[in-house]
């Protein structure tokens, strides 16, 4: 079937040109945007008319996969094949999110290694970057349908404080759903755009003289704050500061607690049934949005009555709300200015419809004290389609459409290397403008010393292991010289997505190697490339021969690490626990030399869960030992 373009604004047949659209891939809604004529506009489903796309997956019996509004009744009917707040989980270890996984009606995996946090539905394993995949389809077809031509080409936003290996599991989500993912921006920037845009508020994009600009961005998962400078067309980032696991998500979990405190429901129940904790926990959102407009909810669920006011409310949220306040208060310590400063504030994501947010910002920004009070919170834009819109204009400046718009973005967290101690030493401080390019000279600490590990963190602490390690490389033959004697330039170049390339180069000898840091949750660039050979019609095979492959590593590690175990243990385990690790090792050896990576997850899933017992009662020998013959 020939997809033919259409002109929507002016019902002709377009001359070629490529569409390009944005994508807002939400924690809780998604939505697809593109540019009609000289507005930006969000595309609706076709049929219902709606704009967003629940971010919820669900996976049925016989293999059918359903996203978006059709999905959202199985959160209740069918919670542990249904998959939601995915964006949380992208590019995070379980480590990161243990916390977190009480909440869900589906299942989180713990391989017990650094990789990618898995989810388990049925007997099959998918990592965050797939199931963001499935959303990115979604919105594709609809983008597609309404547009009635063939997409391929996109902006996608992300949290300005998403780190690179955040930014690299989303434009390896965007690859596996067959699009080329052009530009990765900050959804606060894409936010700024809308603002300066004028976009139903022709006034403000009127407005020549620069104008400093805050950003506030509170969605369902991720909450950033940005400053920034708009003027003449130029959008100069300031400063960013956020906080990836703070959300709407979190006021829906302390309106939890709160009936769990009062014995409204207890702990038990909301474990022992997920159909039940998924109908709580969508009742804790409806009660966020209730008293967004009202002074009380009450509703029964199941025999539960369940109650809150919206002082209570108010009280057991105030937490969240000021540390979006003093995020907002590093931010412009980092662009050194004043509240007062600040001449316009953009708010963006539903949770800022709640009350108790907007009075905090007005208080914090002073706004009350000022004449332009009415005017200072630019709420005049749907705050759930704001982002969307701002990707769309993007993409018209990619595409060539808008020559007037200039965007300098900033990276979020500072980039640097490991050196002597463990020490994080930074090469590129957060804050800094990009695309950027920097270097540092350093030298060798051994005589006659041939090679040197680059490893490369992300993060603000002074030691690595509190920092986010991205990757690492050797820079070899170097030539055997004294210590000091060797000039090594380490050099960091950020595009303009935030994706790192790093250099290392012996300047005496020349010696060089640069390499792109991917990050090692993600999916590699060449292995990737092979997927996108042809996407449309080889994607769901190239991802099953990736999948089996990372398997199958992840196994022999399993494996090493289970025959290092009972070296080191043989004395502390029983002759029935030697036993049982060799038949789950065994069956993992059989499971490798299969074809079926969701088997040898099973496998490895087994072997965690038997040895996790056995691992912990040998580190609490270690440790008695250890201590023995010592006062504490």
């Amino acid at each position: 079937m020939a997809i033919i373009p259409i002109n929507m604004q002016e019902g002709k047949i377009a001359q070629n040109s490529e569409m390009i659209v944005g994508i807002d891939l939400g924690t809780t809604n998604s939505l697809v945007a593109y540019m009609n004529g000289d507005q930006p506009q969000i595309i609706k489903d076709p049929i219902q008319g709606t704009a967003l796309v629940p971010s919820i997956i669900h996976f049925a019996e016989n293999g059918d996969v359903t996203v978006g509004n059709e999905a959202k009744k199985y959160l209740i009917e069918d919670p542990k094949n249904t998959i939601f707040s995915v964006k949380r989980l992208m590019g995070k270890a379980f480590g990161d999110v243990q916390s977190f996984k009480n909440i869900l009606g589906y299942q989180i995996i713990d391989d017990d290694t650094e990789s990618l946090v898995k989810i388990r539905v049925k007997d099959k394993f998918y990592s965050p970057i797939e199931l963001s995949a499935l959303i990115l389809k979604e919105l594709k077809e609809r983008a597609e349908t309404v547009l009635q031509t063939e997409i391929s080409k996109v902006v996608i936003t992300v949290p300005a404080y998403f780190n690179d290996t955040q930014r690299q599991a989303t434009r390896d989500a965007g690859k596996l759903a067959g699009l080329d993912v052009l530009r990765i921006i900050n959804e606060p920037t894409a936010a700024s755009l809308v603002y300066g845009f004028g976009v139903e508020s022709p006034e403000d994009a009127e407005q020549e003289a620069p104008k400093k600009v805050a950003v506030y961005d509170l969605g369902g998962g991720t909450f950033d704050i940005s400053i920034l400078e708009i003027g003449s067309g130029i959008y100069e980032v300031l400063s960013t500061n956020g906080d990836t696991f703070l959300g709407g998500d979190d006021f829906d979990r302390a309106i939890i607690d709160y009936w769990l405190a009062q014995k409204m429901i207890s702990e038990t129940d909301l474990v022992a049934d997920k159909s039940f904790g998924q109908a709580i926990r969508l009742a804790a959102e409806k009660t966020k949005k209730v008293l967004s407009e009202n002074d009380f909810f009450s509703q029964e669920i199941s025999g539960h009555q369940l109650r809150i006011s919206r002082k209570q409310f108010n009280e057991l949220t105030q937490h969240l709300v000021q540390k979006t306040i003093q995020l907002c208060g590093n931010a412009l310590k980092d662009a050194k200015l004043e509240p007062q400063d600040i001449e316009a504030i953009v708010l963006v994501g539903g949770s800022t419809r709640i009350p108790a947010v907007k009075q905090a910002v007005n208080d914090f920004f002073h706004a009350a004290d000022r004449k332009t009070a009415d005017s200072l919170l630019k709420d005049y834009i749907n705050p759930d389609e704001t982002v969307a819109l701002g990707a769309a204009i993007q993409a018209d400046i990619l595409a060539g459409n808008n020559k007037d718009a200039l965007l300098l973005d900033i990276t979020p967290l500072s980039l640097g290397i490991e050196t002597v101690g463990g020490l994080m030493d930074v090469i590129l401080p957060r804050n800094s403008k990009i695309p950027a390019k920097v270097g540092r000279e350093y030298t060798t600490s051994v005589d006659g010393q041939t090679k040197l590990k680059v490893a490369i963190y992300q993060g603000e602490r002074q030691l690595v292991r509190d920092n986010r390690k991205l990757g690492e490389f050797i820079l070899s033959g170097i030539p055997p010289m004294p210590a000091g004697l060797p000039k090594i330039e380490i050099g960091f170049i950020i595009d303009a997505d935030g994706v790192l390339n790093v250099r290392a180069r012996e300047k005496r000898s020349g010696v060089e190697q640069t390499v792109t840091i991917r990050s090692q949750y993600g999916i590699s660039e060449e292995d990737m490339g092979k997927m996108l050979i042809d996407s449309v019609r080889n994607a769901k095979e190239d991802m099953q021969v990736k999948a089996l492959l990372e398997a199958r590593n992840e196994a022999n590690h399993i494996l090493y690490a289970t025959d290092k175990f009972i070296n080191q243990n043989i004395a502390l385990l029983s002759k029935h626990e030697v036993e049982q690790l060799l038949t789950h090792k065994k069956e993992l050896q059989k499971a490798i030399q299969s074809t079926d990576k969701d088997l040898i997850n099973t496998q490895i899933q087994a072997l965690n869960e038997f040895s996790s017992p056995l691992a912990h009662r040998a580190m609490d020998k270690t440790i008695l030992e250890a201590m023995k013959g010592k006062k504490v």
